[in-house]
């Protein structure tokens, strides 16, 4: 099925100028039909449909100049073109997503954010983290950095459906599905012939088989696209071709990308559970053998994100639902150390107030017992947690935008929202491209935007995997270092603030001069 929801815009003077003699992307001549002989030619196929990609879409949708241009999103969910209605009274779905405020206001710039305001999302104003020997702790409060929120604990269907309510009301892309790409041919760095060569027409009536009838023939064109093949049998052509298929990119593969990384050796168990106490606060615990997170989902409903070994993982989705619930309180609760002392903070805020610096409102906050526990709302489900970067990002008429380009451990949450910080980079660099009048698919071009982004996702990936290395380690010395490094975040507001800004993706750091998932730079 090809769900047509595109709608022509009437301010692309320049865009069609840009493409105006090249006829395999001439406005006028499309042809929509969906017969098997039908081969049709795209500016950029996206091949994913998933939150990154519907996000490619709406970042190109809603700037001045991409959005003339003719793009296709493939997938393999027979439903995605469709509309949907998300329910607001059933259980929240165990798949969820961390967004920043910097997110947010990407999703407000595209027009998504009030898709997300009708459904389910669930705000946070304050964090608390420590460490399972009971020697550390910190709390993070929004109003440390004068924000009423930290960020907010988003349902991933309801974030795509905002995302593809807003392609659809745009009417700007072609929702190709439910088909699978099946290979790419992707040819030599030779950008299309410039408008200014096509465009001169002969002197004469005897134009040689290789001067200006044969460039301005589409099969001509052709021969510089990359041609895309799905397993229906049917291929287009496009000038760009965007992978946002996930970790485990075919797109990737195809274009010969090598990565690097490894396998932490950890399984995520997630799940929706319900609590005695509603509140605002996600709660983190770092427990020898990974991370256990409980994020607000709204109302009494959290979701768990528990990290640990696959035998643990194993472990806990076969158990009881009565005896998994006695197992997660005690991670939180009983199990290991006893509960961080208040008493190191309130020494140094009292008696060397001058060491801390500038007061934030989370200093004076003391250790909080998280909620308890009391019903498993969903099935229990995991996945193995690893770290993958590609070497590449991009090359002639290929992009990686995403988990196609990178993988993080989820204990920062920052995994999608550096996927919609590629997601706006990329829209960005390829509308300055057509400003200039390069061709969208020239490497030299789409390597703009992979230097502009590994400074971005390299630094954090870095951060996050140091994270997860030093807080999985149950040694001596390495324990005294978490509990101070607790302890110091907690009593330092300067560092604390900086932190906070960071993370919000307001902020970035010292060293780097891009901010990590700052997505909305137009």
């Amino acid at each position: 099925m090809i769900a047509r929801v595109r709608r022509l815009y009437h301010n692309r003077s320049v865009a069609n100028t840009y493409y105006a003699d090249i006829p395999a992307l001439k406005k006028e001549d499309e042809k929509h039909t969906n017969t098997s002989q039908d081969t049709k030619e795209y500016d950029i196929a996206i091949v994913g449909g998933g939150m990154v990609g519907a996000a490619v879409g709406c970042c190109l949708a809603s700037l001045p100049l991409t959005k003339a241009l003719r793009v296709a999103i493939i997938d393999s969910n027979p439903t995605l073109g469709m509309r949907k209605s998300l329910p607001t009274d059933d259980v929240p779905d165990v798949r969820v997503s961390s967004i920043t405020p910097s997110t947010v206001s990407f999703f407000k710039d595209v027009g998504a954010w009030e898709y997300v305001q009708a459904c389910r999302h669930a705000p946070f104003d304050k964090m608390q983290v420590w460490d399972y020997t009971g020697w550390g702790y910190t709390r993070y409060n929004a109003r440390d950095v004068g924000k009423s929120v930290l960020g907010y604990v988003v349902e991933n269907k309801v974030l795509h459906n905002a995302l593809l309510s807003c392609l659809q009301d745009t009417g700007f892309a072609d929702i190709i599905s439910p088909v699978q790409v099946k290979s790419v041919l992707f040819k030599p760095n030779s950008p299309l012939v410039a408008k200014s060569m096509l465009s001169q027409e002969p002197k004469n009536n005897k134009a040689s088989p290789t001067s200006y009838q044969e460039l301005k023939g589409s099969s001509y064109i052709r021969q510089q696209l990359a041609k895309v093949e799905l397993n229906d049998g049917k291929y287009l052509y496009a000038r760009l071709v965007v992978g946002a298929d996930g970790g485990r990119s075919q797109v990737r593969s195809m274009a010969g990308f090598q990565t690097t990384g490894w396998d932490y050796k950890q399984h995520a168990l997630i799940c929706t559970v319900e609590v005695e106490t509603e509140n605002q606060i996600a709660w983190q615990r770092f427990l020898p053998n990974g991370p256990l997170a409980l994020l607000p989902m709204g109302k009494k409903f959290f979701n768990i994100v528990w990290s640990t070994t696959p035998e643990k993982a194993s472990e806990l989705k076969g158990m009881t639902e009565d005896d998994f619930i006695k197992s997660v309180n005690n991670a939180l609760v009983h199990d290991y150390g006893s509960h961080p002392q208040s008493q190191f903070s309130e020494i140094i805020n009292g008696r060397f107030k001058w060491l801390t610096g500038e007061l934030v409102p989370s200093i004076s906050e003391p250790f909080q017992t998280p909620p308890r526990i009391i019903g498993l709302s969903t099935a229990r489900m995991s996945f193995p947690l690893s770290l993958m970067h590609a070497s590449d990002y991009a090359s002639n008429r290929v992009v990686l935008v995403g988990d196609a380009a990178h993988t993080v451990h989820p204990l920062a949450g920052q995994g999608v929202n550096l996927g919609f910080g590629d997601a706006a980079a990329l829209a960005r660099i390829l509308n300055e491209g057509i400003v200039t009048g390069s061709d969208i698919g020239e490497i030299s071009l789409l390597k703009k935007y992979e230097r502009e982004r590994k400074l971005v996702n390299l630094p954090m990936m870095a951060v996050l995997d140091g994270f997860q290395r030093i807080f999985s380690a149950d040694f001596g010395p390495v324990n005294l270092l978490r509990a101070a490094a607790f302890n110091g975040v907690q009593i330092l507001g300067p560092l604390k603030k900086q932190i906070i800004s960071y993370a919000m993706g307001e902020q970035k750091l010292p060293m780097f001069p891009f901010n990590h998932n700052r997505v909305v730079d137009y």
